[in-house]
């Protein structure tokens, strides 16, 4: 005759049962760690991690900043110039991806797009532009269309209609879609209650996020010139090229001042538009 069992072996038998839970739990545990060990060895190998090496370089490197003073100011005119160049392009590639990002988005955003079948493939071609980083692009246009800054422009702008893009959706996927039913309940088509419902809601950060990949390219456009792809990079791969170090510093300080002056304006606009 069966009879129950009593609270102590009820109990015997809870605590048996989650030690087991825990032994399972730390074998897991261990297992990740230990995954997480090999992965992080085989990467320091792969990526030729040399502590030693840094630390012969050191005193060359010093060497070079010492003789970097006092900056060159012969080729201000030039490096102003250059500088320029490198907003216009980063100014025109993201102007020409955020008018290309916003169609794509509304093919690329599941909750309002037009035609569901092109859903996926849309979010696929987002994600190869993006994937490819504006300095491929840059390389690739250097050899179709010439040296200089249009190629740079198409390389910013085909990497940033990628990113942008896809952040857009990001968006238009998380906005409040009840105004967007409540045009379509009274009788307007699907383009113009995205247009009306949809679009004036989620256009501040959109804007802001326009304005943040203005910023980024410009940073990012300062070592297009390594391709050819012009701006100041050029003339900071030529400085390299011929150690010329106090000319490094100039541009150098070039760069830092405009990157940050857009910054700061960059902030101030994004600041408004919240």
């Amino acid at each position: 005759m069966l009879t129950e069992p009593t609270a102590a072996e009820r109990a015997l038998r809870t605590l048996e049962r989650k030690g087991r839970g825990c032994s399972r739990r730390r074998i897991r545990l261990a297992l990740v760690a230990a995954a997480v060990m090999i992965f992080y060895a085989v990467a320091w190998r792969l990526a030729g991690i040399d502590p030693g090496k840094l630390i012969t370089g050191l005193p060359r490197l010093g060497h070079w900043i010492a003789s970097a003073w006092p900056p060159s100011m012969n080729e201000v005119p030039l490096f102003a110039q250059r500088t320029a160049e490198t907003v216009a392009m980063a100014a025109i590639g993201t102007t020409l991806a955020t008018g290309l990002a916003i169609p794509m988005a509304l093919l690329a955003s599941r909750n309002i797009t037009p035609w569901p079948a092109f859903y996926h493939p849309a979010r696929w071609i987002l994600n190869l532009l993006r994937g490819i980083d504006s300095f491929v692009f840059a390389l690739i246009f250097v050899a179709a269309v010439g040296l200089g800054p249009f190629a740079g422009v198409l390389g910013i702008a085909l990497h940033t209609w990628g990113s942008a893009a896809k952040q857009f959706a990001d968006h238009i996927e998380n906005a409040q879609m009840g105004p967007f039913h409540a045009v379509g309940t009274a009788g307007a088509g699907r383009i113009t209650a995205i247009r009306y419902a949809i679009l004036p809601d989620v256009a501040p950060v959109l804007l802001s996020t326009a304005l943040f990949w203005w910023e980024f390219n410009v940073r990012a456009s300062t070592v297009l010139g390594v391709v050819g792809a012009g701006g100041i990079g050029q003339e900071l791969k030529n400085s390299l090229d011929l150690l010329d170090f106090s000319r490094l510093f100039t541009i150098i300080a070039f760069i830092f001042i405009v990157v940050t002056a857009l910054d700061q304006l960059s902030g101030w606009l994004r600041r408004g538009l919240a």
